[in-house]
């Protein structure tokens, strides 16, 4: 589940950082940036081979100690996102004022990192002793401010999802529903250091709980936040795929039409090699297809359409039309007179754009099929 927990993560922080890259003025996105940045720094810190490299390099306890800067800076920068899409007139001297109380904080569990007696913190929290005063601030003071933050953003998130509509209120009922849980395993483990500290125990089991749900929270926060994005990102991928698609489909009906009206044939944009891979490319090659088939269905159209006929191919069956487009096309070769007036001949019904392209496609086939 980690490694789910990582790799969803690690997207997330990819993505983020990607569009501040694109927006680098833009406060909410750079805060939610940094916030996953953050956060995806903090867990190599917290694996066995960070945190030993790190205690390494700068003494022990100190992976702990840069673990819990990273989810601080974290979490403000969360705080921060919602502060400045609120776009209020006191967002900034609020974020302001918030980052004074997380240095403040910072600074207080650094001193108690950097007082404790021996190696004492670089210990597994199961196991660390809590009676050590510096141990007990140092818990009790990142934790307490850990679930004031996480919490916060929880309520700002729902305050959110429930003014916004499908996929964006799901994805943030999701991060809602994740912050909420991170704060409220927070404040079980407030309530463990609490109890070691005075002196009791706390089973492994329940220890093993409390982690459990902050790693499952912390997975469904990462996909809250990622959901929408994602689904976009889905809804574009099929949509590229069936303008693929179409636009081989209508490659016979194309080539008839151009082989007889070749100045119907409009200049690529582009003739790179990712352009007929990048989404803008496939799209505009798409576009570009449709409007060089109408084009030559309305220069067609007088041999399509019998003198004082009036017809729309979207009403016609396309095994008939593909066969008066091939006796058409064989006419124009032969310089035959035009028997009538150019009219349009593919017409779309009601709001349906696609409609007219649906024929296109089934003449297409008929085409290739009759080749």
């Amino acid at each position: 589940m980690v490694k789910y927990l990582l790799l969803i993560i690690a997207v997330a922080v990819a993505w983020r950082l990607y569009l501040w890259f694109r927006a680098p003025y833009d406060a909410p996105t750079r805060s939610v940036a940094l916030a996953f940045l953050c956060m995806g720094l903090s867990y190599p810190a917290a694996m066995p081979g960070g945190a030993s490299g790190i205690d390494t390099l700068a003494g022990h306890g100190m992976a702990r100690l840069a673990q819990n800067l990273l989810l601080l800076l974290a979490v403000y920068f969360l705080m921060c996102f919602y502060l400045y899409s609120a776009d209020g007139p006191g967002a900034r001297r609020r974020a302001r004022w918030e980052g004074v109380i997380m240095a403040l904080v910072a600074v207080a569990i650094t001193v108690a990192a950097v007082t404790v007696p021996h190696d004492e913190l670089g210990k597994p929290y199961v196991t660390v002793d809590m009676t050590v005063p510096q141990i007990f601030l140092f818990y009790t003071i990142a934790g307490l401010y850990l679930m004031y933050a996480i919490g916060a953003a929880a309520w700002w998130s729902a305050a959110y999802a429930r003014m916004s509509r499908r996929p964006h209120a799901t994805g943030l009922w999701m991060a809602a529903i994740g912050l909420g849980g991170m704060a409220v395993a927070c404040a079980i483990r407030a309530v463990f250091v609490t109890v070691r500290w005075s002196g009791g125990s706390v089973s492994y089991r329940v220890n093993t709980y409390a982690s459990l749900l902050l790693v499952v929270s912390s997975l469904l926060f990462a996909a809250g936040v990622t959901y929408s994005v994602a689904r976009a990102r889905l809804t574009a991928t099929r949509l590229w795929l069936r303008r693929r698609r179409d636009h081989r489909r209508l490659a016979p009906l194309w080539q008839l039409l151009i082989e007889v009206y070749p100045q119907n044939h409009l200049r690529p944009a582009s003739l790179g090699f990712w352009d007929r891979w990048r989404a803008r490319g496939v799209h505009r090659r798409y576009h570009r297809r449709i409007v060089e088939c109408r084009d030559g269905l309305v220069d067609i159209s007088p041999y399509v359409v019998g003198r004082g006929e009036g017809m729309n191919l979207l009403d016609l069956d396309p095994a008939q039309l593909a066969q008066r487009l091939r006796v058409a096309a064989d006419m124009i070769r032969n310089d035959v007179p035009a028997p009538g007036q150019a009219v349009a001949l593919a017409v779309p019904k009601g709001d349906d754009r696609d409609e007219d392209v649906r024929q296109l496609i089934a003449v297409s086939e008929v085409l290739r099929l009759s080749a």
